[in-house]
């Protein structure tokens, strides 16, 4: 009987992950028992990923990513570029695309779901030509993301989510911005601009109640109460995606959005800052293949 070629799969491992010190050898022998060749190319800094998929891509026939969601975004790009299909190993801090994708967080059956090789085609989003899969931001989330230090992530994970706002809060004041979709420019006052292409994100908080990632929408939501701290009151809201029947919550669903700031602020995107504003939003429907449930 003729045996079946063995699939080449790259593998990208971030050490400075949460995760990232755990030992990947059980998940290598579930990749080996699946049949798949698999080359380690370890990285400590994100544009690397990027490098390395387009230098390796002629050796591989998928691409395997280790690491949260920072690290999966910035893998994007050029696995769209490559065609390769991505498989996803979460070892962050809140992995909220796994989430979004029935990955499951535990490393050895995320490489099951990898072996099974099932795939799915999602949406990418961009701002200012940088990818995100989960949710893009201006404002509140910044703050959150700079008071979010490594250590409060690796000692207390979601957990750190939570002691970071509750630091921010206290300080952060609301911004004057233009959002323009669809040729419409509204100008607002507002603690957080949110744009969203997937559903999970910030540990589990949801997009918007019927998003989802692969609709080819984006979903924008404006935070534009008078005191921050009713934020307090809304938060089971934000975790089912029902925010947007609070009064004080803007919301927008498009293809493309335009935001703009008097004076450029930085833009997180999933995780990480990329960007500053004036800001375009763009989705990419059905953009990437992953392995997926």
């Amino acid at each position: 009987m003729k045996k079946t070629a063995r699939k080449r799969a790259l593998l990208l491992l971030n050490s400075k992950a949460r995760r990232g010190q755990e030992s990947v050898t059980p998940v290598l022998e579930k990749l080996a028992e699946g049949n798949l060749a698999v080359t380690v190319e370890p990285f400590e800094a994100l544009p690397e990923i990027a490098r390395d998929i387009v230098r390796l891509r002629n050796t591989a026939d998928l691409v395997v990513v280790c690491g949260g969601d920072g690290t999966v975004s910035s893998a994007a790009l050029a696995a769209m570029e490559s065609g390769l299909p991505m498989g996803i190993i979460p070892m962050g801090t809140a992995n909220d695309l796994a989430r979004t994708l029935h990955i499951p967080l535990d490393l050895v059956e995320a490489a099951e779901v990898i072996v099974s090789g099932k795939t799915r085609l999602i949406d990418v989003g961009t701002v200012n030509g940088h990818a995100f899969f989960n949710v893009a931001s201006i404002g509140l989330s910044v703050e959150l993301a700079n008071g979010l230090v490594p250590a409060l992530k690796k000692r207390f994970g979601r957990m750190g989510y939570a002691l970071a706002a509750l630091k921010v809060l206290a300080r952060v004041a609301p911004f004057k911005a233009r959002i323009t979709e669809k040729g419409r420019t509204t100008s607002v006052e507002t603690y957080q601009i949110a744009v969203g292409n997937g559903r999970h994100y910030g540990g589990g908080n949801v997009v918007e109640e019927t998003a989802s990632i692969d609709d080819g929408r984006l979903d924008l939501y404006s935070l534009e109460m008078r005191n921050v701290w009713k934020l307090a009151l809304m938060l089971r809201s934000f975790r089912s995606g029902t925010h947007g029947a609070w009064s004080e919550v803007r919301t927008a669903r498009s293809v493309e959005f335009d935001i703009e700031t008097k004076r450029p602020m930085p833009v997180n995107a999933d995780g990480e800052i990329v960007t500053s504003t004036p800001a375009h939003f763009k989705v990419h429907p059905k953009a990437i293949s992953v392995l997926a449930p």
